[in-house]
């Protein structure tokens, strides 16, 4: 259920571009939320390894998870990494290449939804299968789940990537009504559809978290609750995200100045013996100018005023992100940044801007079409 353009960037390709294997890397500290992906990966496509990384920092919070258990309820291969052992990366590329060497038959497990739902999506994937390439039906019941979704962007990728216009084959219009109608007959509609779908994947994922998953200590989250209950509040989220921004900010304005004075008089000062050492070799002129007063001022001017701040600025704010500080900032302003055609993620790469306009840039993409509600 993709919520921005990069995301429907990554979703067509999956979907229409015949990837050998998609691994997709979950983090071991949050299973539960992180399944949600993987389901969703899934049902696009067979060809999946799944990355549970982090497994160090699961430990230290004395999570246990049982892996192979794991795989037999996805249906694919699972491999635990740690980033730092090169041991754990080397198990996860011999499950990649095995996938595109050998190909051997994965049958991913996806998810069973409402029976209605269930029905009407069997009703549609066997209209659906008679259009479609052979090489890609397996994505037909998820291309007939999302037209029950009422999603229009899987009807243009498919016109744009397979050459075939769903909307302009009698068969499918004429499915599509009947068994919308039976949705309809049964309480269900695009008010709510989407929720049926979501809540029982949530739901999915919760008893297979609960199943292949240990804890020593079911309270290990309770700090991280406490905090979000004052960081992301209604009444103290946005002043403590201005108070942390600002303090960084006068921060990195005000200690980059020391810093910058300090080596502005160190260059100044090389900048003289370099001019003493030219004369004594009795270069022309031009030659210095070019050198010293070219090349070398401008540079070392650059890195005096340019070093210090973003020394500063992005230390800290990488700190924040490790805090866990950031992705609340951003679930915070999600809600102003969505008015906008964007997500509240974007707000990290505006404030990476002030420290360095390249990195705000390139970052900072916003979307130029209006969302639409998938």
């Amino acid at each position: 259920m993709s919520n921005s353009e990069e995301e429907e960037i990554a979703r067509d390709y999956i979907c229409f571009g015949n990837p050998d294997v998609t691994i997709v890397i979950v983090d071991a500290t949050c299973l539960e939320r992180n399944l949600n992906l993987v389901f969703q990966v899934l049902e696009i496509t067979p060809n999946v390894v799944v990355c549970v990384n982090l497994l160090d920092e699961a430990e230290k919070k004395g999570i246990d998870i049982n892996l192979k258990k794991l795989s037999l309820y996805l249906g694919v291969p699972v491999v635990g990494t740690i980033a730092r052992k090169s041991k754990t990366l080397n198990n996860l590329m011999n499950e990649v290449y095995n996938i595109c060497i050998n190909k051997p038959n994965i049958t991913p497990k996806t998810i069973t939804y409402n029976p209605i739902i269930e029905d009407c999506i069997r009703m549609l994937d066997c209209k659906l299968q008679n259009i479609l390439p052979s090489s890609y039906s397996y994505i037909s019941r998820w291309i007939a789940l999302k037209l029950l979704d009422g999603n229009k962007k899987i009807l243009e990728a498919i016109q744009n990537y397979l050459q075939i216009s769903i909307t302009e084959n009698e068969q499918i219009i004429s499915e599509l009504e009947n068994v919308t109608e039976i949705l309809e007959k049964n309480d269900i509609d695009e008010s709510n559809f989407r929720d049926k779908i979501v809540s029982r994947i949530l739901f999915t994922s919760e008893d297979i978290y609960d199943d292949v998953c240990h804890l020593k200590d079911n309270n290990y989250s309770l700090r991280d609750r406490k905090i979000d209950k004052i960081l992301t509040s209604k009444k103290w989220g946005i002043p403590i995200m201005l108070l942390f921004l600002g303090f960084i900010f006068w921060l990195t304005i005000t200690g980059a100045n020391y810093p910058s004075q300090v080596l502005s008089s160190f260059f100044g000062y090389i900048q003289e013996k370099l001019y003493v050492l030219f004369n004594a070799l009795h270069a022309p002129s031009w030659l210095s100018g070019v050198l010293i007063d070219g090349m070398y001022q401008t540079l070392s001017w650059v890195v005096a005023v340019m070093l210090p701040p973003m020394a500063i600025f992005f230390p800290l704010f990488t700190l924040l992100e490790d805090l866990g500080v950031l992705p609340r900032i951003s679930f915070n302003l999600d809600n102003y940044f969505r008015k906008a055609c964007s997500s509240g993620k974007q707000a990290l790469t505006m404030c990476m801007g002030f420290g360095c306009n390249a990195a705000g840039v390139v970052g900072s993409r916003i979307i130029d079409s209006p969302r639409e509600k998938l």
